[in-house]
């Protein structure tokens, strides 16, 4: 009996596409259009997350707790004096100033992110994990040189032995010998980076001694981050603690954001699909239902018929489906997402070529599944339902 019923659902199946071939050029259109709809979509997703996991990874080595001084509701350099006070606080660790700034670079129209090297070099905590391709380090007492990220080699045109020119606070020029070429577990990190001598970075802002762009903090106890900000902030009002984890908070409220641009921006694909599966849902062809109204006559029932009409769409929908969301996946990690990349990646001139890696979110592909497969078999079952339970001949005379 089983074996029968099996049988049956195939035979429905063999006949649903069979009947998909004969009419093969609309349902082309169809598949493309659906899969152009779910590639747009699926790009969005595969994207805003390869972004997401690019951005944590370079979150990985960021300190506990960030201090930094706020005037007038802006970014100001801190006192030294801050981080002794600081130092002090019950379960802070060791307290290390940084600094570093923004440069605007009118010849070439990018922006660096210039960050001052001490003695301690990059071995402090929750420094920057640099991977050293070409050259050496700064060494303790060097001045007049600089590391530079492939970003900048690229975008300079320099290699090691060459030279980088910056303009000062002063207005004066100020040459820098290339030593080495640094990578880092992401390029988000490092692609647009200069490191330069502390004392070199400090007279190029025009920092006073006593100043830092920021402190970074290390707390024995992770959970008690939030205790310590609280207790800086009590001693100094015009401090702001940035814990590891508000970090990433920004980051994942940034990335849900330009994703939902994005979604917004093809709010007009998705509007021409839901077009689509109405017309379709409010009825079929002439061909179709003379179709419908010759397998009643034959002794067709009117649940076979809806399982031949479920077949159709659900083969139409998850080819369409599936080439769809293949397509959104090379498209991320093969080509790098070049339709989608420009409203993502930001504000700098200098972008880093990121190898993407896109993870595939069970949920997320539920979801699109759920506004995408599921409304367009439902739009291809109801209109036939309706067909089957009209008297065959006046299904045949209507058509």
């Amino acid at each position: 009996m089983g074996s029968y019923h099996l049988g049956r659902h195939l035979k429905i199946l063999e006949f649903a596409l069979s009947s998909m071939l004969r009419r093969r050029t609309k349902n082309l259109g169809l598949v493309l259009v659906f899969a152009a709809l779910v590639f747009l979509l699926s790009s969005i997703v595969f994207l805003t997350g390869a972004l997401r996991t690019e951005a944590l990874a370079t979150l990985e080595a960021s300190p506990q707790l960030l201090v930094q001084r706020a005037m007038a509701g802006r970014h100001a350099l801190i006192p030294l004096g801050y981080g002794e006070l600081i130092a002090r606080l019950p379960g802070v660790g060791s307290v290390t100033p940084r600094y570093w700034g923004y440069y605007y670079d009118i010849y070439t129209g990018a922006n660096y992110t210039l960050l001052g090297i001490g003695d301690q070099g990059l071995e402090s905590p929750g420094s920057t994990p640099l991977r050293l391709v070409e050259g050496s380090f700064i060494m303790p007492g060097q001045r007049r040189v600089c590391l530079i990220g492939e970003g900048v080699a690229e975008v300079r045109g320099t290699r090691i032995g060459g030279m980088v020119s910056l303009r000062d606070a002063r207005g004066w020029m100020q040459e820098y010998e290339v030593i080495g070429l640094f990578a880092s577990p992401s390029r988000l990190l490092t692609n647009d980076l200069i490191l330069l001598p502390e004392a070199d970075l400090k007279a190029h802002f025009g920092m006073p001694d006593d100043r830092a762009t920021d402190l970074m903090v290390e707390v024995y106890n992770p959970h008690e981050v939030d205790n310590i900000s609280r207790k800086i902030l009590e001693r100094l009002p015009d401090a702001r603690p940035i814990s590891h984890a508000e970090i990433q908070r920004t980051y994942e409220t940034l990335f849900n954001w330009r994703g939902g641009l994005l979604l917004a921006m093809f709010l007009g694909a998705m509007a021409a699909f839901m077009i689509l599966a109405w017309d379709k849902a409010t009825g079929l062809s002439a061909d179709e239902r003379r179709e419908i109204g010759i397998l009643k006559a034959i002794g067709w029932e009117t649940s076979d018929i809806l399982e031949l009409k479920l077949w159709e769409g659900a083969a139409l929908a998850l080819v369409a489906f599936l080439a769809g969301v293949t397509a959104g996946y090379a498209h991320v990690q093969r080509f790098g997402a070049e339709l989608l990349m420009p409203v993502l990646e930001g504000w700098s001139t200098l972008f880093p070529a990121i190898d993407l890696a896109p993870r595939i979110d069970p949920y997320a592909l539920g979801v699109l599944f759920s506004l995408t497969v599921v409304p367009y078999i439902v739009a291809t079952v109801v209109p036939s339902w309706k067909a089957a339970i009209t008297d065959p001949d006046r299904v045949m005379r209507a058509s």
